[in-house]
């Protein structure tokens, strides 16, 4: 519906400079923007809840600073615990009752598949959602849903290719969660390895609600491997890397990306037993001394110690979080008055080259109508001592 008078020119050209029309769908007005999100504030993946918390807190802050366009941001953040029917449950009612604009950065592959659908059914936003899968860019099938993060199947073929090349007679072991998440991974690793997938010589799944993954590590060390594919959530992930260590085995080892926080994973695996860990990365480490002069760092920081003076600035999830709010409030500013769920979509799918703060220097957010996945590229890392190494090239998604 257009709101505000104007000539019949200007309201068929929509918005002509100086007479710009305001269009509004469910959840949007002059002076609010509703924005829906599910977390798992508890349950196995709560290691994720700092990402909630960031974002809830960085949409405060702009909201302090005036808003966006004028618009205040009303962020509904429900916790999910993980559990894909609470999810269905939970956006239902955002969607339906709350009367969101869109839904953003729901996190987990399995729980956002549960509402894929029927997020597109009601042409909502599901936007920069908070998981790799590769099914995020299909926007012929799923024209409301894009992704934000490298995708797993990108990201395991890097680490096939990388191990080939280092590990000499690779014997590969995997762990992964036995959900789509998980079988993402274990795809893009085997299209990774191609003619040498013999080369993997056990894999194992775990389920997101096991207590531990100790059973599946001894699977994995009798199976006399020297490369280790970790492709666990932030928990299981910890748990792998110190069951490994108490067993005595020192494969090669490659982390996926959801779980280099050095706060929530590392520390707790305990530094001694992270030695080496290689895995792929898109985001500056705040653990990382390199970064401390650059100017996203500095700014990244003083933002923290005003806004969450508490948080442990070694989670990578804070830093995760404060870069896709910022790549969100962009999407919504370049909406101008047009806050239109279609419009919302096209800015989202409108970026070239844009430089979001905390990204590595030399990867950008590149959209397209017909590309939905912002970040295609990443920068392999090393962990040691307590902090992660970057090493080699920038990799693109096409060059792996």
């Amino acid at each position: 519906m257009f709101v505000g008078g104007g000539s019949a020119a200007a309201l068929l050209a929509g918005s002509t400079r100086g007479f710009a029309q305001k269009k509004y769908d469910d959840g949007a007005s002059d002076t609010e923007i509703r924005i829906g999100n599910t977390n798992p504030y508890s349950g196995p993946a709560s290691a994720y809840a700092a990402i909630g918390k960031t974002i809830d807190t960085y949409f405060k802050s702009v909201n302090e600073a005036g808003g966006i366009n004028g618009r205040k941001v009303k962020f509904i953040t429900l916790d999910d615990g993980y559990s894909p029917p609470k999810t269905v449950e939970m956006v239902r009612q955002m969607v339906e009752q709350d009367k969101i604009f869109a839904l953003f950065q729901s996190l987990g592959t399995p729980c956002n598949t549960a509402i894929h659908k029927y997020m597109n059914t009601k042409k909502v936003p599901q936007l920069f959602i908070a998981t790799g899968a590769s099914k995020w860019g299909d926007p012929k099938h799923f024209p409301w849903t894009m992704g934000f993060q490298p995708d797993y199947h990108t990201e395991a073929a890097i680490y096939a290719k990388h191990a080939l090349a280092t590990v000499k007679d690779a014997r590969i072991a995997v762990l992964s969660q036995n959900d789509d998440y998980g079988r993402d991974y274990v795809g893009g690793l085997k299209e990774g390895l191609g003619k040498d997938v013999g080369r993997i010589v056990k894999s194992v799944t775990f389920e997101a609600t096991d207590p531990t993954v100790d059973s599946q590590i001894i699977q994995l060390k009798d199976s006399d491997a020297n490369v280790f594919m970790n492709f666990a959530g932030p928990k299981a992930a910890a748990q792998g890397i110190r069951k490994a260590a108490d067993l005595g085995w020192k494969p090669a080892h490659y982390l996926n990306n959801v779980s280099v926080s050095v706060a929530a994973v590392m520390k707790p695996a305990g530094y001694e037993n992270a030695q080496g860990i290689i895995t792929a990365s898109y985001l500056m480490d705040a653990t990382d001394k390199q970064w401390a002069a650059h100017e996203d760092m500095k700014a990244w920081n003083a933002w923290m110690d005003h806004w969450m003076p508490g948080a442990n600035k070694g989670d990578a999830n804070h830093v995760y979080g404060y870069a896709v709010s910022f790549l969100m409030t962009e999407t919504l500013k370049r909406c101008g008055g047009e806050l239109t769920r279609a419009n919302l979509m096209k800015q989202a799918a409108g970026f070239q080259k844009f430089r979001v703060p905390m990204l590595l220097p030399g990867i950008t957010v590149n959209t397209s109508p017909t590309d939905f996945y912002p970040i295609q590229a990443v920068q392999l890392q090393r962990f040691k001592g307590e902090t992660w190494e970057l090493f080699g090239e920038i990799m693109h998604a096409e060059s792996s």
